[in-house]
């Protein structure tokens, strides 16, 4: 892929025991311009399942819309929740079909369902991977994974999960002049969508300096 869809962010998903992780830092740039540090790349999309985003913004949020909305429809159609494979295959199909004027995004879409947690990743023309352990995308992934793959345990708790991707975020951010201030994490299980504290996230990457 065109390195433009990697530019200017961190973001990652971890499956754990009960649940899976998504984490995002704030910064959003233009070139070698920081336009934002607060921006939003963490989506809620239903009950139970987000997405972060990397890339294009408005290409982003466009699709982040159209995912709740579908999801919402069926809902309301079949009385129960799309699955987490559901909406990343309706994403697919979206990019796959706009393969020519692509949206330039790379996304992770990750959640709980009646199949257990779960997080996969797309590309800009709809490829899908389903990750079953650790994954970061952005131009400070190549920093992020170095501490990952030292660090993931399969299968663990969810709480080491945060901490991990805190820490993942925080050697990035070190690094990765597109990527910074403030991180954002959320962890999802059977029992809810929950976004951790930032006093929390503070505490933790103290710790690590």
């Amino acid at each position: 892929m065109d390195n433009m869809e990697y530019k200017g962010t961190t973001t990652i998903g971890l499956v754990c025991d009960t649940g899976v992780v998504l984490a995002t830092e704030r910064r959003a740039t233009m070139g070698h311009f920081i336009a934002s540090k607060d921006a939003k790349k963490v989506y809620q999309i239903d009950d139970l399942i987000a997405m972060t985003t990397a890339g294009s913004v408005g290409d982003a949020q466009r699709l982040v819309k159209w995912m709740q909305v579908e999801s919402r429809l069926y809902k309301m159609r079949r009385e129960e929740p799309m699955t987490v494979k559901g909406i990343v295959s309706l994403l697919a199909n979206i990019l796959s079909g706009n393969r020519y004027y692509p949206y330039y995004v790379q996304l992770l879409v990750g959640g709980f369902d009646k199949n257990g947690p779960s997080v996969y990743s797309l590309d800009a023309i709809g490829g899908i991977i389903e990750e079953k352990k650790a994954v970061s995308t952005g131009s400070g992934s190549p920093m992020a994974y170095g501490v990952l793959e030292d660090r993931y345990i399969e299968k663990m708790p969810i709480d080491d999960g945060v901490e991990l991707a805190v820490r993942a975020l925080h050697n990035a951010m070190k690094r990765d002049s597109a990527s910074g201030d403030g991180i954002e994490v959320i962890k999802i299980t059977a029992d809810g969508y929950t976004k951790v504290d930032d006093n929390d996230i503070k505490n933790m990457r103290s710790a690590f300096t």
